[in-house]
């Protein structure tokens, strides 16, 4: 079979914008819809829970299908998903800027969602597959990682100047011509790819994902609204998805989730790192957004403004994050990380930090630098010490945990404030009702600064190299029974 030709750096580049302008509009999706929130709950006149679902709905999705959709661009090919990705998403955007009311919105959000599990690692696929020199490839996966934050930096102003000018609808209007552009450059420029050897489906490991996430989330969102006895089905649906995924994964030989991975301290440490990093942005950005406009009274415009310190030192530590990580490896950018978020959420927790300019401007920022250093170092941990075979089956766990995180942290977060505010105002009780919720916060910063040393030394590399001593071993095995 004749080998297709390399393509030239400039087609190269092309293949890398398009692939940024799919993640850029799935991550600005989130940044910008924290700064519409208050004004959607007055429009569709929801509660607190109704504004978690708007989020939640879509991070929920996203998690769950995120492996499924990467699996299934290797076998079909990557060009189809990621074409199949943006039209879903774009159809998505559409239905939500239109939704008659919160059912409809949580609904038309799933959508969204179910296009962008076909984007993010299904461009990171195209992105490994097209840039072949190491050199190259590091550098595309580099600004592959900016555009998160620029997302980050530049959602919360533009949310707040469109919520402002043009109401909350319009945040879903900047998917639109975006993923259009993304179509019709992917049609005429992505080269097709495909795996050599694709994973076969797990159909009822994907359905026990499914209901694990979605029931968890759903106990944990409606429990301080309906009481624990009416979600308590669902906290057994749970328990009986997880130990369903415990008793069954192992058995296939190609599992959606290969639970042998978690004997590396290395992969098990940067999925949990992940699963509190997000749960701590996630709620953070929740408690942030509500407290900037519903108790200090700021229109979108100002609270996106205040919430620049947060996404500007994220924009500026995650580069010299992954310099740290090239060059010393994962430890320091995840202590680093680790202090900073934990002390910020003890600066909200125990000193009020929301009632003075200077304490909310210093817990931002030291926010925003934990966040910068943490990213970094996840896939990196992740993958460490993987066969090369397994990297990117590692990274889309790494990847799925990121979005299993934020969900749960706006779930819990949102649970709890719902719980302290009760039927009282939120001007009235705001501050003393999310005490839990930062101490909350600190603990996730408490576990990337402790499972951030735990699990990036000797002893932690030694247990990833002889998990992937054993899974290159398994693979030799069944190349050689396939062979014979």
């Amino acid at each position: 079979m004749e080998r297709m030709p390399e393509p030239s750096f400039r087609r190269r580049l092309l293949v890398l914008a398009i692939c940024c302008m799919s993640l850029l509009i799935v991550s600005l999706d989130n940044t910008v819809l924290n700064v519409a929130l208050p004004s959607m709950q007055h429009d569709l006149d929801t509660t607190t829970s109704g504004l978690q679902w708007t989020i939640d709905a879509y991070t929920l999705v996203l998690a769950s299908l995120l492996m499924l959709a990467g699996s299934t661009a290797d076998r079909i090919g990557r060009k189809r998903v990621f074409v199949a990705g943006l039209v879903v998403f774009t159809i998505g955007s559409v239905l939500c800027s239109m939704a008659p009311n919160l059912e409809a919105l949580v609904a038309f959000r799933m959508v969204q969602a179910v296009g962008g599990s076909m984007l993010n690692p299904v461009a990171m696929s195209i992105i490994t597959n097209t840039f072949t020199d190491p050199r190259e490839r590091a550098s595309a996966i580099g600004a592959w990682g900016a555009v998160v934050g620029i997302s980050m930096a530049a959602g919360p102003l533009v949310g707040g100047l469109l919520v402002d000018t043009v109401g909350w609808r319009s945040i879903f209007w900047i998917n639109v011509p975006v993923g259009l552009a993304a179509l019709l450059l992917t049609l005429r420029f992505v080269p097709e790819s495909r795996a050599p050897k694709a994973r076969r489906p797990d159909p009822v490991g994907q359905l026990l994902v499914i209901a694990l996430f979605g029931s968890m989330t759903y106990a944990i969102i409606e429990a301080p609204n309906t009481g624990f006895g009416s979600v308590l089905p669902y906290a057994v649906l749970a328990l009986a998805a997880l130990i369903g995924l415990l008793v069954y994964e192992p058995r296939r030989a190609e599992p959606l989730i290969d639970l042998r991975f978690f004997r590396s301290a290395p992969f098990s440490g940067a999925t949990v790192i992940a699963i509190s990093a997000f749960a701590a942005l996630g709620g953070f950005l929740f408690l942030s957004t509500l407290y900037l406009q519903n108790v200090r009274g700021l229109d979108a415009m100002h609270a996106g403004l205040w919430m620049l310190p947060i996404a500007a030192p994220a924009f500026l530590c995650a580069p010299l994050s992954g310099r740290l990580v090239g060059r010393h490896g994962p430890r320091l950018p995840l202590l680093v990380a680790g202090v900073s978020i934990t002390a910020s959420g003890v600066l909200f927790a125990a000193f009020d930090a929301e009632t003075s300019h200077g304490t909310l401007l210093l817990g931002y920022v030291l926010f925003g630098v934990g966040f910068g250093f943490v990213n970094a170092p996840i896939t990196n941990t992740a993958v460490s010490g993987m066969p090369r075979s397994q990297a990117g089956v590692a990274a889309a766990v790494a990847s799925t945990s990121r979005q299993l995180g934020q969900t749960l942290g706006v779930a819990v977060v949102g649970a709890v404030l719902v719980a302290g505010v009760g039927s009282s105002s939120y001007a009235d009780t705001f501050v003393s009702a999310s005490v839990p919720a930062w101490w909350i916060i600190a603990g996730c910063g408490l576990a990337v600064l402790v499972l951030g040393a735990v699990t990036s030394g000797a002893w932690a590399r030694g247990t990833a190299q002889r998990t992937a001593e054993r899974l290159e071993s398994v693979e030799v095995r069944e190349a050689e029974r396939v062979g014979a």
